[in-house]
């Protein structure tokens, strides 16, 4: 197996997750096979109760991993079908050791961490030990003695494990294992990972074995000159834990200039060639060509001594998909009404899916945020410019989306969002709680049921038309819910989106939720105009409703934006965009009869 480890410096958020993404890309159109593995040094078992403002959106995979976003990217990029063993937390390895030292693997052995002291450490100690003596010298002799390397051992044995699942639909191994170390280089987090990582590199030797480190290039304002400082201190830091960089990515908002490369290339010990440039650039799918086109596939496969079998890099489809999205100038307005839009990574595969849907149209993506909150009455007295501009958004918008979300706030704004849509023939598409809403509002509104709700809202509803999951725990929040890939089978093949899917009897796509609609209340619901044409494999769990009188009102249980794929976009986002456009019934048509 040979590793490309990605690492960052200087500060987060530089875009590791999509250079490694890209790199992969590179690889794969030199006709290598590539996966990947995503460390976050967080004591969290897995993303799934982190909150989507401090880290984005958990991304869901099919076998019911909740796993950090940047997962996302590679299933995207790379087009595979990763597992949850591919995003490694400190959390992971701690309870693997643990659980091992519960059953007596270690033989009576003191399980203990190893820790690297830099020499920046080192100095920080001594310095201190003159004016506190008794105090450091314990705490440097703590750290002296714990050589025992358990951690790092079933650090170094998850990833060469993971590394070996296929995860392209082909048998065997891939050729590559792109790895991402989050966060940044000296956090003390991530100090047993870098230290796991220094002994793999020399475990597998130095032709399997490629280093990356992604460093920003800032430009001050007043000077305007490129400052190579910050990643000369980055690189030197790694260097001092023991790993040399084979390559630098520098972050930049401008192209590097030579003098800039240069002086780099003479303080970091990396070669010119070697020093890559990810400049900003009009959209990410440009990153692939940016690293093509400056030799970076020739930089890592010499590294990795794979320039043998390589071939040259065929990125023709990227290249017509990025240009495509430059070129395009007509846009679509989507109303986008959730909880966490003051953070658009919580719902980053949305945003990804409508990409997807609206390129495949010829459009661009024009997407209104609206706080749910906003709209309610309750912000009309406090904030009344906020509730006039959300409300004006969702008026202007061509089409509605609900997204999934946990917890009472803003529900009441996301029901009127879902009313207008219903009641003024706007395209609306609900996911999770975004199909429960739907409900909800057309329970109080066609039914005249008043206090209709969700047991998540309301415990003593008197109609409770969205139940707790008889399977779910109460106690419990991790890894509790209903998870990953599931089956649901259409009722009926004349639905829009069993048309949209192509007809198939069932499909399976990605679910996240504890709650579900009541199935006591079904019939009424369905009486009423309310189909719902998508069920579990028991015919008992909702997961597809439609309003057949609406030009297109969906409401789905599952996720199908973590499917969604460059080129391939997901059936009921593609339903959306075309319904917003009065296209929808022509698709349709000319698929039916087979065009």
């Amino acid at each position: 197996m040979k590793y490309v480890l990605i690492t960052g410096g200087v500060v987060s958020g530089l875009g590791k997750g999509v250079t490694a993404s890209s790199i992969g890309v590179v690889l794969q159109a030199c006709g290598l096979r590539v996966t990947s593995i995503k460390i976050d040094p967080y004591l969290n078992t897995d993303a799934g109760t982190m909150s989507p403002f401090e880290h984005g959106e958990v991304f869901v995979l099919d076998d019911g991993g909740e796993v950090d976003l940047d997962l996302g990217n590679y299933e995207r990029f790379l087009d595979v079908t990763l597992t949850k063993d591919n995003n490694v937390t400190t959390g992971k390895i701690y309870q693997s050791v643990l659980d091992k030292e519960r059953k007596g693997d270690y033989l009576g052995k003191t399980v203990q961490v190893t820790f690297v002291i830099t020499d920046h450490l080192s100095t920080f100690v001594c310095m201190k030990k003159v004016t506190n003596n008794n105090k450091f010298m314990s705490f440097s002799l703590l750290c002296g003695s714990q050589v025992v390397p358990h951690i790092t051992d079933a650090i170094k044995d998850r990833i060469e494990a993971v590394a070996l699942i296929p995860v392209d639909g082909k048998e065997g191994p891939a050729d590559v294992c792109v790895i991402e170390l989050g966060g940044t280089v000296g956090d003390i987090e991530s100090m047993p990972f870098i230290e796991a990582l220094r002994q793999l590199s020399f475990s597998v030797g130095k032709d399997n074995f490629c280093l990356i480190h992604v460093s920003l290039i800032p430009v001050l304002g007043v000077v305007g000159e490129q400052k190579t400082k910050p990643t000369q201190h980055s690189v030197r830091e790694l260097r001092a834990l023991g790993l040399t960089p084979h390559l630098l990515a520098c972050r930049s908002a401008q192209p590097l200039l030579d003098n800039t490369k240069m002086k780099l290339s003479q303080f970091c010990h990396v070669e010119a060639a070697n020093i890559l440039n990810i400049h900003d650039v009009p959209n990410i799918w440009h990153i692939p060509l940016l690293l093509r086109n400056q030799n970076a596939h020739h930089s890592i496969l010499k590294q990795l001594n794979l320039l043998s079998i390589a071939t040259p890099p065929d990125l023709e489809a990227w290249t017509r998909r990025a240009e495509t999205f430059d070129n395009l100038t007509d846009s679509v307005r989507i109303a986008m009404v959730g909880k966490y839009v003051g953070l658009t990574d919580s719902y980053l595969s949305v945003v990804k899916a409508l990409l997807h849907a609206c390129i495949a149209c010829s459009l661009k993506p024009s997407i209104d945020w609206i706080a749910a909150s906003d709209l309610e009455d309750d912000t009309a007295q406090s904030a009344p410019e906020a509730y006039a501009a959300a409300w004006k958004s969702l008026r202007n918008a061509e089409c509605v989306l609900v997204p999934g979300g946990f917890g009472d706030r803003g529900v009441s704004g996301m029901i009127l969002a879902a009313k207008y849509a219903r009641e003024n023939n706007v395209p609306y598409l609900g996911i999770c709680l975004g199909m429960q809403i739907s409900v909800i509002e057309y329970a109080r509104s066609v039914l005249g049921l008043e206090k209709a709700n969700s047991n998540e809202f309301d415990d003593e509803t008197p109609d409770p038309v969205v139940i707790f999951m008889p399977e779910g725990s109460r106690t419990h929040m991790g890894s509790t819910m209903r998870l990953g890939s599931r089956r649901t089978l259409f009722q009926t093949p004349d639905c829009v989106t069993s048309k949209l899917y192509c007809n198939p009897y069932y499909v399976d796509e990605r679910h996240r939720h504890r709650y579900e609609v009541n199935p006591d209340v079904i019939g009424v619901l369905e009486e009423a105009g309310l189909k719902f044409v998508g069920k579990d494999e028991t015919g008992k769990r909702m997961e597809v409703l439609e309003l057949p009188s609406h030009p297109f009102y969906v409401g789905v249980q599952f996720h199908p934006e973590f499917k969604s794929r460059p080129g391939k976009p997901s059936a009921l986002f593609l339903g959306l965009i075309l319904a917003a456009r009065g296209k929808l019934e022509a698709y349709l048509t000319r698929h039916q009869n087979g065009s």
